[in-house]
């Protein structure tokens, strides 16, 4: 079995201590050996080995840089200026100061960390200055300004590693929103789709369940008295579920899994089947009279699909609610929309009569109350317009009967100025 190498790595405090050990080395050894040989002004002996202490204590306190950056650097800068104000040898004494500093840009939260920084770089130089006011030979003055472009660098690489930090986390949650913008549009898709399938069976099967049930009625009305009323009607029966059938298939062929053979699946029917659909409620018993304006240029299939259904189940709902009556269907294809009107005269009682068994419900359904509410065919034809940018009235005429009034617009709301 391979084993794949782990690097090794220590967390985070551990490495913050042994930094801050090798700093306190350096600043001790490293200003010995700078001055080592040379006569200083005040050796780090001198105060009770005070000077050591100091550059001990500015390389210690780097231990908590990460969870206490202000305070590190607080403490850092404080024995480097008691530190060069008594005026002790120069040298690496700052590699604990420029760290503090690194960390307190880098591990800050932005502007104040960086206002903190500057007036405490600020500070610094100030008190190193005045400090050196004195210093001979005067060329080590050089010194003081190292040791304040060194601490302005350390700012500016901190505030530097810190924007880099911001950037890759917003660009890490912007991927991340856009991750989840893309599963939430594909779910979002997804319901789309089921929600057409379903209004799309819910249409087909209504309108030949009516249909069927419409002149299964009648077949058994007049079986015996009139089997040649009877057999039409099973013509009719037998036409209708065939045609639901096809269209079945062809909605729910979406849901197979493709193999590049589309041979049983069918185009969805729109406005070029509108006289088949006529016929079919004219078989019903419906007196359809068809009002069709021709268009200038062929209709979007969406807008023609759409109107087909539409009129499907305006048609429908007159069979299931109505029985025997007139319905006038108008088509008005404009320049912009396309106009759809389905108007029914109401029940007729004497065709209620005539034919017991297959008189149809009322136009509503009442609940338990005895309110009368709303199928879901109008509230199918109402998403449909919308979908589209359209809209839909639908309601009782004063004289009798029953409008259902659609605009559908021929190009997608986004497209018109």
């Amino acid at each position: 079995m391979r084993h794949r190498a782990v690097p090794l790595r220590l967390p985070a405090p551990a490495q913050d201590v042994l930094l801050a050990l090798f700093i306190a080395v350096m600043q001790v050894q490293g200003t010995i050996v700078r001055n080592a040989g040379e006569v200083v002004q005040r050796p780090l002996t001198d105060l009770a080995n005070l000077g050591h202490i100091l550059l001990i204590v500015g390389g210690v306190v780097v231990a908590g840089r990460r969870r206490w950056p202000v305070p590190v650097f607080v403490v850092a800068a404080l024995t480097s200026l008691v530190y060069y104000g008594l005026d002790f040898p120069d040298g690496p004494a700052a590699l604990g100061l420029c760290v503090a500093l690194y960390t307190l840009a880098a591990y800050g939260d932005g502007r104040r960390s960086l206002v903190i920084a500057g007036v405490g770089t600020s500070v610094l130089a100030v008190g190193w200055l005045v400090a050196a006011a004195d210093l001979e030979p005067r060329a080590a003055i050089g010194w003081v300004y190292f040791r304040i472009g060194a601490a302005v660098m350390s700012a500016a690489v901190g505030e530097s590693v810190r924007s880099r930090q911001v950037i890759a986390a917003e660009a890490q949650a912007r991927a991340e929103l856009a991750e989840r913008t893309r599963e939430e549009e594909a779910r979002a898709r997804v319901d789309a789709e089921r929600l057409r399938i379903a209004r799309e069976v819910h249409d087909t099967v209504a309108h030949a369940i009516a249909i069927i049930n419409v002149q299964s009625g009648v077949t058994a009305h007049v079986l015996d008295k009139r089997p040649e009323v009877a057999r039409e009607a099973l013509r009719t029966i037998e036409h209708t579920s065939s045609r639901a059938l096809r269209e079945m298939r062809a909605i729910l062929g979406v849901l197979r899994d493709g193999d590049g053979d589309d041979g049983g699946r069918v185009p969805y029917p729109g406005l070029g089947e509108i006289d088949e659909l006529a016929a079919m409620a004219r078989e019903a018993g419906l007196d359809v009279r068809l009002e069709e304006t021709s268009s200038a240029a062929p209709l979007p299939s969406a807008v023609g699909s759409a109107a087909y259904r539409i009129l499907q189940e305006s048609i429908t709902n007159v069979v299931r609610h109505v029985g025997p009556t007139r319905v006038t269907v108008a088509l008005n294809p404009g320049t912009e929309a396309l106009e759809i009107r389905v108007t029914d005269e109401g029940r007729r009682a004497a065709s209620a009569e005539a034919c017991p068994e297959a008189r149809p419900p009322a136009r509503q359904a009442s609940g338990a109350d005895g309110a009368a509410r709303p199928g879901r065919g109008i509230v199918g034809m109402r998403e449909r317009c919308r979908l589209l940018g359209g809209e839909l009235d639908a309601g009782p005429l004063p004289g009798g009967g029953f409008e259902v009034r659609a605009r559908l617009p021929l190009a997608p709301a986004g497209s018109r100025t």
